[in-house]
């Protein structure tokens, strides 16, 4: 245990920080340059939140581009080091609240910096090369406790270890999934050519799986480091090319500084900075590493593994899908049509949603069970402020991979009325038996 708490050198944690700052500037900025928030906070009428976070809508008219400017200058006043803690709570909080605003264009890499801002709170990132210690030369270090680089690196493991658990399915390892991915990623017929070989998709989908089942470990053995960095490098940059996924690829190789010793850090980033002295184990903030990061990592490994106790195939249902790491791991497609019903006169009222979504919400609707759930809630309410007290029945198809399109919602369920689990299984999306028939009938009456 004693071990944890003696001084290493904090280089490391130090050039993430700067790294991390200017991470968070270019994707709050980036978020506006590329109309990312026109499209998911300024266009739509309304978002879809997280359930039980639909009080969370978006400031009206451009306040979100204000918003994400101000998420961006706090970006920049962590990388630089300025009243740090204060100003990456401020981000932590609000990027956390726009993480809970939509979900249309759900990322996992918006969940990662949710969960990296939380940790970089807790630790003393602002102890050198910062605008804090040189207005306050008293909190001036050239050390941290070996925990403070060792939750990074639990974090890291957590992640690529159910990416790896996640992978092992059938379509991922025919090759259907990373085939189907990466049919339309390049207007080159010859590139286009390569990317449909067999060999090819089947080497992309095993390769994902060796590179997040063999990183942490070949990072943390001095023997393969170099070999683990170079290979992490060209993973993540076939993946900002190809997929296009912000600042994800960059964000996950700047982990990678943990991993070295912090004297190499040092040399390589902080030329001038001294060599520390001294080996006294640092006990302050003892309590933070029992009383907030234990129970932190706790929740951290029992998130990913919810699904498996909750009935039906999370690849299906959705049921347990977020938070569960569960990365770039199918495609999903599907149409859905939505009758209201007046339950005083039986009649069916008319509603179409292309009044009030955009063409992204209109795609969310059409296959994902707490979208369609809360779809239909938003339609009970439209029609109460009429006057009408509703039922909402769905008729949804959905197709996983390309394959053929199977029912996902009991059409027979008023969903109006009816209730979200979210930590177990709803009743109203159907599930299917090793015949592929479902399990409770569905009739279209």
């Amino acid at each position: 245990m004693k071990k944890l708490f003696l001084p290493i050198d904090n280089s490391p944690l130090i050039i993430f920080r700067i790294f991390f700052g200017f991470l968070l500037a270019a994707e709050t900025f980036g978020a506006i340059l590329t109309g990312w928030v026109k499209e998911n906070f300024i266009k739509p009428q309304f978002t879809f939140s997280h359930i039980g976070m639909e009080w969370l809508q978006p400031l009206p008219g451009y306040g979100m581009y204000f918003y994400f400017a101000t998420m961006g200058v706090l970006g920049i006043l962590v990388m630089l080091g300025w009243k740090y803690k204060w100003s990456l709570s401020a981000f932590t909080v609000l990027w956390t609240l726009t993480y809970w605003m939509q979900k249309t264009s759900y990322n996992n890499h918006y969940y990662m910096l949710v969960l990296v801002c939380l940790i970089m709170i807790f630790l003393p990132a602002n102890r050198y090369a910062s605008l804090d210690a040189k207005q306050n030369p008293e909190i001036k270090s050239l050390t941290m406790p070996q925990w403070c680089s060792l939750v990074m690196i639990l974090q890291v493991a957590i992640v690529y270890f159910f990416a790896t658990v996640s992978k092992f399915y059938p379509d991922w390892l025919d090759g259907t999934f990373t085939k189907n991915l990466l049919a339309n990623k390049s207007s080159y017929p010859f590139i286009r050519n390569i990317f449909n070989q067999k060999w090819f998709y089947l080497f992309i989908a095993y390769s994902g799986i060796l590179f997040d089942m063999l990183i942490v470990p070949m990072l943390l053995w001095k023997k393969t480091r170099t070999l683990a960095f170079i290979a992490s490098l060209l993973f993540h940059l076939f993946n900002a090319i190809t997929l296009q996924i912000g600042i994800f690829p960059f964000f996950a190789l700047s982990f990678a500084v943990f991993f070295y010793p912090p004297e190499k850090i040092r040399a390589l980033f902080f030329k001038k900075k001294p060599k520390p002295e001294g080996n006294e184990p640092i006990y302050q903030n003892k309590s933070i590493l029992f009383y907030f990061f234990i129970p932190y990592f706790l929740i951290q490994i029992a998130l990913p593994v919810r699904h498996w106790f909750i009935k039906g195939d999370v690849l299906w249902t959705e049921e347990g899908h977020r938070l569960s790491w569960r990365m770039m791991l199918r495609s999903r497609t599907g149409y859905s049509t939505y009758k209201v019903i007046d339950k005083k006169t039986g009649e069916r009222l008319p509603y179409s949603l292309y009044s009030s979504l955009t063409d992204k919400q209109i795609a969310m609707v059409a296959d994902k069970p707490d979208a369609i759930w809360q779809m239909a809630q938003k339609i009970k309410k439209v029609f109460a402020k009429q006057g009408k007290d509703v039922s909402v029945f769905v008729d949804c198809h959905v197709s996983i991979n390309g394959k053929p399109y199977k029912q996902l919602i009991d059409p027979t369920v008023d969903l109006a009325a009816a209730k979200w689990d979210y930590f177990g299984h709803n009743d109203w999306i159907l599930l299917y038996d090793e015949n592929n028939k479902s399990v409770k009938s569905a009739s279209l009456n």
